[in-house]
């Protein structure tokens, strides 16, 4: 396992990480006595950085994941989650006021049993009024950090354009992480366009979702995936080729998703210690670069097609 520092935050993590949104039962019905044993597989395995949300199963996932981490050494993890994002009964909430942004942490550290955070992050900021992630949102992270509730502060987002907008409006140090989804993966490489502008103002990159949500895999796509219907096809056409060729097009995504080392980590998620333990595998072996190549031709001009978040 390599480990990279996230920008200057001086967290060196593993460049394969914990996502822990299937633990809230997110994408299908999970056994909570296998989500504990993936937490648990994933920081056996050399995965020192876990990412959750209290938006991710309106609660569950930080729930079950705090089970788990009773039982695991506070030192053997970072521990990231977000604020801004919530839901009850179904349905989903936003609220990024100060006021929330304060609470939420200190409830989220209550679900974990922590009594810090290493990573808070504004969740999703394309759903709030960037003004207000600017003014309100971001000062109020900032000021748990002084105060030493939290260790670091970041955005999150699908949206790029987003993430560079904020920082370009902060105080140089606010935001010290991003993290963006499905933009750094065999079928979109956008991220790697803003690389340089993060490293310029110091701030730590981490990348999420390097199967696109389930375009890059022989399963494909579950029936609310948004992506359009050329580019589910174009992927379902890449991963039969892979298939081929005895090469799980699953196993090229997880190892592309590692390969870029100004990308500190790559977060996936699983509640199945079994997934966890087989793309530690993956990312252990050598990419089939010209495999990578066959793949992108395939994908053709569905390269970099994306979609709004959900």
């Amino acid at each position: 396992m390599k480990y990279l520092e996230i920008g200057k935050t001086g967290m060196k993590v593993s460049n394969l990480s914990f996502g822990a949104s299937s633990l809230g039962s997110v994408f299908h019905e999970t056994k909570e006595s296998e989500a504990l044993e993936a937490v648990y597989a994933a920081v056996e395995g050399g995965m020192n950085f876990i990412d959750v949300s209290p938006y991710y199963g309106f609660y569950k996932a930080e729930t079950v994941l705090g089970k788990a981490l009773l039982n695991v050494p506070r030192d053997k993890y970072y521990l990231s989650t977000k604020v801004g994002r919530y839901g009850r009964d179904g349905v989903k909430s936003w609220d990024y006021s100060a006021r929330r942004a304060k609470e939420s942490v200190y409830e989220s550290m209550e679900r974990l049993h922590v009594d810090r955070i290493d990573l808070i992050n504004v969740h999703d900021i394309e759903f709030a009024d960037l003004n207000q992630v600017v003014g309100e949102t971001l000062p109020a992270l900032v000021e748990l950090r002084e105060e030493g509730v939290v260790g670091h502060v970041g955005i999150t987002d699908l949206q790029l354009e987003n993430l560079r907008w904020v920082i370009e409006r902060v105080p140089e140090g606010t935001v010290e992480s991003v993290l963006n989804f499905c933009h750094y993966c065999l079928c979109d490489d956008k991220l790697a366009d803003f690389l340089d502008f993060f490293e310029a103002h110091g701030v730590g990159v981490i990348s999420a979702s390097p199967l696109s949500m389930g375009l890059l895999s022989q399963r494909g796509v579950p029936d609310w995936h948004p992506a359009p219907k050329p580019l589910v096809d174009a992927c379902k056409r890449a991963a039969e080729h892979c298939a081929a060729k005895g090469y799980p097009i699953e196993k090229l995504a997880m190892q592309y998703a590692v390969s870029n080392d100004r990308i500190a980590t790559t977060l996936f998620s699983s509640a199945n210690p079994l997934n966890v333990k087989k793309n530690l595998a993956f990312v252990e072996e050598p990419i089939d670069w010209s495999l990578v190549e066959e793949v992108r031709a395939i994908i053709g001009d569905q390269q970099r097609v994306s979609w709004a978040n959900s």
